[in-house]
């Protein structure tokens, strides 16, 4: 068997913290190392566990998670992160992953989408909520696309539907679902053949590379 995902909680809602804990403390292929309800203390305890995965809500009660995903990344580049959070606040997204956070979701995620966030961020992906990349793209509309979109795009053009690219991207649906959502809205396209299309008259997509 894998050895379980090891994971340190940060949120300053002992409810919350502590049921969220419980439950992914008993959920198959995930082990809790530790919980923090400030930044501060996230930081120790990041450099006394080395957590597979941190958990982080944005707004803390003292240092700001934004704030400690800094302090984290500035000791070790590589630590993974995911900001788990109730805001809602364009802003917040993007300052997060700007400092690096490795992926950005609500708090209102399923406990199984939860799950599949926490193991795309262990793998090296970079999920975000599909609400949160929509309202994103909304203010990028028109700028480039990311890397990954790209590729979303490309596979989108080679005709493969949203299950197939999560299978040949190993990515969850939700994840695929975003970064069609915010390409969407990007290319102001109202459907996946719609993308397509505009991939084409845009430049994106180079006609002599359709399938």
């Amino acid at each position: 068997m894998s050895k379980p995902i090891r994971l340190l909680i940060v949120d300053d809602h002992p409810v919350f913290r502590e049921s969220l804990a419980h439950a992914l403390g008993a959920a198959a292929g995930f082990e809790v190392m530790a919980q923090a309800n400030d930044g501060a203390a996230a930081v120790g305890l990041w450099q006394r566990h080395r957590p597979d995965v941190t958990l982080m809500d944005v707004r803390l009660v003292d240092v700001q998670g934004v704030a400690a995903v800094r302090r984290i990344l500035a000791a070790a580049p590589a630590a993974r992160v995911l900001m788990l959070t109730s805001s809602e606040d364009d802003r917040d997204a993007v300052e997060a992953l700007e400092a690096g956070a490795a992926g950005y979701i609500t708090k209102n995620v399923g406990f199984m989408e939860l799950q599949e966030a926490i193991r795309e961020v262990h793998a090296g992906g970079r999920p975000i909520g599909e609400e949160v990349a929509r309202r994103l793209a909304v203010r990028d509309k028109g700028g480039p696309l990311s890397p990954r979109e790209m590729e979303v795009l490309s596979l989108l053009r080679d005709g493969l539907s949203e299950k197939e690219i999560c299978g040949r991207l190993s990515i969850a649906d939700r994840t695929v679902r975003a970064h069609v959502a915010a390409i969407k809205e990007k290319l102001d396209a109202s459907s996946t053949a719609h993308c397509v299309t505009r991939g084409f008259e845009i430049g994106l997509l180079a006609a002599d590379k359709r399938r």
